[in-house]
């Protein structure tokens, strides 16, 4: 199993998402002898998931089901224990575009934190490509290694330990493009200048807060950066349904009344203005808007290294 490449069986040592339902999933360790409890009832491993295809139907203990997932880096991200406040989709698909990532790309990040965007940076430039992940956090290193091993991906990125504010990334003129995510990203432009190729490259910053945003842009600049512009992607959803509406009367009962000298101003005619049939009804498709949508997770600070 990896993220990276896809397999039909599911093996003992795999990385699996047992999916409930779009709000309930979780990820589970393949391992014979091991039991996972569910609100259905129990799956074993050994004679449940093992040898089985990767989006089969599991029947549980108790009479439910579920299905077993090849991990992706978007399902990873919905599901994987929090070390830290991650990126989600919106933001790591928009960060991919911009920063011009395809597979062979050299990409150097800081920090690891939980590993959401490292996922998919792995596997956007993966299998020529590499990416050298910096983390501040001695156990959340370890822990990023250890889960990037387990993952099948250990070949395609470096995981160092140390402060990229004052060391750097450990490497000069082999990067393609720069992510960082940590408080003071005007503090890592320098070491980030130097991580990148001599012809150029490309390099985003994202921070929550917009001093930050503004401290990071008067250091883009003063080391030579160009195009430099700050996004905020903010998705809605719309909810699309059936929508029935009564088709309107644009007045052909009236003038039949006009033309057969019906007076409605009558009493004696009301009762019969009233037994008139209701008018017919029309469906059709609408997106409606969710009545709650996530706001602010951040602000996204792209530039460009100068060939001067």
């Amino acid at each position: 199993m990896s993220f990276v490449e896809y397999g039909d069986t599911i093996k003992d040592g795999d990385t699996a998402i047992v999916f409930l339902g779009h709000e309930s999933m979780f990820p589970v360790k393949v391992q014979h002898g091991t039991v996972t409890q569910t609100k259905y009832g129990v799956i074993r491993h050994s004679t449940d998931l093992i040898g089985k295809k990767y989006g089969s139907k599991v029947t549980c203990s108790k009479g439910g089901w579920v299905f077993i997932l090849h991990p992706t880096p978007e399902l990873w991200t919905m599901n994987l224990p929090h070390r830290t406040q991650i990126l989600y989709s919106t933001d790591i698909s928009i960060i991919t575009m911009m920063l011009e990532l395809k597979p062979g790309s050299i990409v150097c990040e800081s920090g690891t934190g939980s590993g959401s965007l490292s996922h998919a940076l792995i596997r956007t430039v993966a299998p020529t490509g590499h990416l050298y992940t910096v983390e501040f956090h001695q156990q959340r290193a370890e822990k990023a290694r250890e889960e990037f091993r387990e993952h099948g991906v250990e070949h395609l990125v470096t995981v160092t330990n140390q402060d990229v504010c004052k060391n750097g990334f450990g490497v000069s003129n082999i990067a393609d493009a720069v992510f960082l995510d940590i408080p003071s990203p005007w503090e890592a432009i320098g070491h980030a200048k130097s991580a990148l190729k001599a012809e150029g490259g490309r390099i985003c910053s994202f921070s929550p807060c917009i001093e930050q945003v503004q401290r990071t842009c008067l250091a883009m600049e003063e080391y030579g950066f160009t195009e430099i512009n700050t996004l905020e992607i903010l998705l809605r959803v719309y909810n699309v349904r059936t929508i029935s509406l009564q088709i309107p009367d644009l007045g052909k009962a009236a003038e039949d009344n006009s033309s057969t000298g019906f007076d409605s101003s009558n009493p004696s005619n009301q009762g019969s203005l009233c037994a008139n049939p209701q008018q017919g009804t029309v469906q059709f498709k609408s997106g409606v808007p969710l009545r709650e949508m996530v706001g602010h997770t951040g602000y996204l600070t792209f530039a460009t290294k100068s060939l001067c």
